[in-house]
């Protein structure tokens, strides 16, 4: 297998003015403050507005001259988005925000508190130069810093010493091609796919199935047992996955079966990929091996030798039929082809993706996950906007004017 609010309620007037909270203060008073809470809230002016949306956006208070301006966006041109919009051009915004929003892609673990990576440095340029976001997993993009040792395939140090220096990553990222940087063929780099990052992290040894579960995961929003079809045929499921787990088939028919076959067929797009090293974890590099599978895709063949055997790195989207259907493929798109680059775009043009970048973007700034109807009609429009044109710094200008009010 693949792996509240609390209610305040008054009931009983001569029993309630006895109760008191736990810091002492009679709850008729507690009740007292969080509704003149609510009321400041609700009549909050364009100038404490301007402040949250700056807090939201750049963790940080606005400058008096950029306070200003957004206060008079928002009370004379009736525009908080324009305010929004002049929040993100805060440093704090890219160094911080961003860098905390996109480092848990980088790791398994899924912490924000791994170091900076080209992983976590193109996401930040991209948002940064209005890249259009369908272009995270296939384009032939890398952000790269001044100032700094040369960017290396064998180690991070490149990154390292720009986050040392303290670099203001609004200004220390320079776009530049992965073909040119790291030596891969254009037709072989996918985007922070194929970043040493993302090698180090989901390329490195196994089978490249966990890329693909991390990638739906980050990106998607989905992890494989979520979306698991057992429906979908079983015929590209590879001979190191056992029919009869602790010799019951049954297991594998009724569990197993659910995540391997629309996975692997998919996962087939990274099978000239791997994550070399000798000793040291964090001094190896991606390798791609075109028109030669790496030899983890045909490991324990003995286990199943009536399995699938992969030949080549195309992939096929079975999931474009049955439930999964709703993930929203791109009807433009052929649902097939050879290679991460094409498989990246797939997965990006899906209206799950757009969705998912919207869903973390609206945690990221308004600090809670949507609770209500309210909050899930807003991120459809807010994605529905997005799809236009894919622009991520419009995602969380709109979000934090939504969260304004929190």
């Amino acid at each position: 297998m693949i792996w509240i609010r609390g209610a305040y309620t008054m009931s009983g007037q001569s029993q309630s003015t006895q109760q008191h909270s736990r810091s002492g203060i009679p709850l008729q008073v507690l009740a007292l403050m969080l509704l003149l809470l609510c009321a400041t809230a609700a009549l909050a002016g364009p100038r404490e507005q301007a402040k949250r949306i700056h807090d939201r956006i750049a963790g940080v208070p606005p400058s008096a001259d950029t306070l200003a301006q957004m206060v008079s966006e928002i009370e004379d041109n009736s525009d908080p988005l324009a305010a929004a919009m002049l929040a993100i051009e805060h440093p704090d915004f890219y160094t911080v925000t961003l860098k905390n929003w996109a480092t848990p892609w980088t790791n398994e673990e899924q912490t924000p508190f791994a170091p900076l990576n080209d992983y976590s440095a193109t996401v930040i340029g991209m948002v940064r130069d209005d890249v259009p976001f369908n272009q995270l997993l296939s384009a032939d993009i890398i952000y790269i810093g001044s100032n700094a040792p040369a960017y290396s395939r064998d180690n991070n140090d490149h990154y390292e010493t720009m986050e040392t220096q303290g670099v203001n990553l609004k200004e220390g990222l320079q776009q530049a091609t992965q073909s040119s940087v790291t030596g891969l063929p254009p037709e072989g780099t996918a985007g922070v796919i194929t970043t040493r990052a993302a090698a180090r992290a989901f390329f490195i040894d196994g089978t490249n199935r966990s890329m693909f579960r991390f990638t739906l995961l980050n990106h998607l929003c989905k992890d494989l047992e979520l979306i698991k079809d057992p429906t979908r045929s079983s015929d590209r499921v590879r001979q190191d996955a056992s029919r009869s787990p602790g010799g019951d088939s049954r297991v594998f028919f009724n569990n197993c079966v659910g995540c391997h076959a629309g996975m692997e067929p998919l996962a087939q797009a990274y099978a000239y990929y791997n994550y070399e090293y000798a000793n040291d974890l964090e001094t190896g590099r991606l390798v791609y091996t075109p028109g030669s599978v790496q030899p983890k895709y045909l490991i324990n063949s003995s286990v199943f030798k009536d399995g699938y055997a992969t030949p080549d790195d195309r992939w096929d989207n079975y999931w474009r039929e049955g439930p999964n259907s709703l993930l929203g493929w791109d009807p433009n798109l052929p649902g097939s082809g050879m290679g991460a680059k094409s498989m990246g775009e797939e997965l990006a043009n899906s209206h799950a993706f757009a969705e998912c970048q919207v869903s973390k973007a609206f945690q990221a700034v308004c600090l809670r996950p949507p609770v209500d109807s309210a909050d899930r009609t807003r991120i459809a429009e807010i994605t529905e906007n997005f799809k236009s044109g894919y622009n991520m710094k419009r995602v969380f200008a709109e979000t934090a004017v939504y969260c304004a009010g929190d």
